[in-house]
């Protein structure tokens, strides 16, 4: 008589681990240890100093006198007899404020192109049956590598009247491509069920674009508004390229350059009108501070959309 052993099955015992009430994770959803935790705060801190100290130096040495400054033989670490002289003396010289105020009419009329371009091409290019939205798209992909250069910017805007005209600041960097595909893939997975249900109650696509897609993507709207918006207000290249040489009609960047690298007949009438109380250092860091301080206004309210709108909608679709 012949006895068969049935074949052992494999142990359904849980591992050791489950048996202790561990779980089982990736090495990446661990809990980080006290080494692991001091190296990140550690890095934030560095990353914290290296943009604060220059920032902080920038806004001491504007607010600092010449016998301050030669004695710490340039910009100011420790503040002693500060004063406001240089700040009143851009202010009162009229030329800082009236590049402010075309700063921010080229920033607040710019954008407002920007974002109306990019809202019409993103949405056009995230409905699947709108005319030619794969080809337009590949093109617009195309210039983010190649373009014609400077040179042929030049010639297109001085033959169609641009140059020392304020729209030559705003229409070549109109657009961005990376903005379109990011606010594109955000559109293309946003709210398809209400989407086809406005259809069906027979909403076109305008009443779709300002109702629908535009309320459920706040956050990537102003994300890429706060894009352009920095672009514009940093601008400097096209302004140099078209517009160099009427100074009355420069923004704030042309300004600052020109306080800052050229040492010119603006920065020097303003310390001396002043009767060398104002020293040019103190100017020049004035105007930097005054270029900085609206980013640093506007930034904080916008940074809570950066993860949900730039990182989110550029991995959508």
């Amino acid at each position: 008589m012949t006895t068969t052993t049935a074949p052992v099955k494999p142990s359904s015992a849980r591992p050791m681990g489950r048996l202790l009430g561990i779980e089982d994770r990736p090495a990446w959803q661990e809990r980080p240890n006290a080494a692991v935790k001091g190296t990140k705060a550690g890095t934030v801190i560095v990353v914290l100093l290296l943009i604060l100290i220059p920032l902080y130096t920038i806004v001491l040495t504007s607010l600092s006198s010449q016998g301050t400054i030669n004695s710490a033989g340039g910009m100011v670490v420790w503040p002693h007899g500060l004063t406001l002289a240089a700040y009143r003396e851009v202010i009162d010289g009229g030329v800082v404020g009236r590049a402010l105020l075309i700063s921010f009419a080229i920033t607040i009329v710019g954008t407002a192109f920007s974002m109306a371009v990019t809202i019409l091409a993103a949405y056009g290019m995230s409905r699947s049956g709108s005319f030619g939205h794969k080809t337009i798209l590949w093109l617009m992909m195309v210039t983010m590598f190649f373009n014609g250069g400077i040179i042929p910017l030049f010639l297109v805007v001085s033959a169609l009247g641009g140059y020392d005209q304020y729209w030559a600041l705003i229409a070549p960097s109109a657009v961005s491509v990376f903005n379109v595909i990011v606010m594109r893939s955000f559109f293309a997975n946003t709210a398809q069920d209400l989407i086809e249900s406005a259809r069906i109650d027979g909403a076109g696509d305008w009443r779709i674009l300002w109702q629908i897609v535009l309320p459920t993507s706040r956050a990537v709207t102003a994300v890429i508004a706060l894009f352009y918006a920095v672009g514009y207000w940093n601008s400097w290249f096209n302004i140099m390229l078209f517009m160099p040489s009427d100074s009355s009609k420069w923004p704030l960047q042309m300004v600052l350059y020109d306080y800052l690298t050229q040492n010119s007949e603006m920065t020097q009438s303003a310390a001396a009108g002043f009767q060398g109380a104002v020293p040019t250092l103190a100017l020049q860091m004035a105007v930097v501070t005054i270029t900085i301080i609206p980013v640093l206004i506007v930034y904080p309210f916008v940074q809570k959309h950066f993860t949900k709108g730039l990182l989110l909608g550029a991995i959508k679709g």
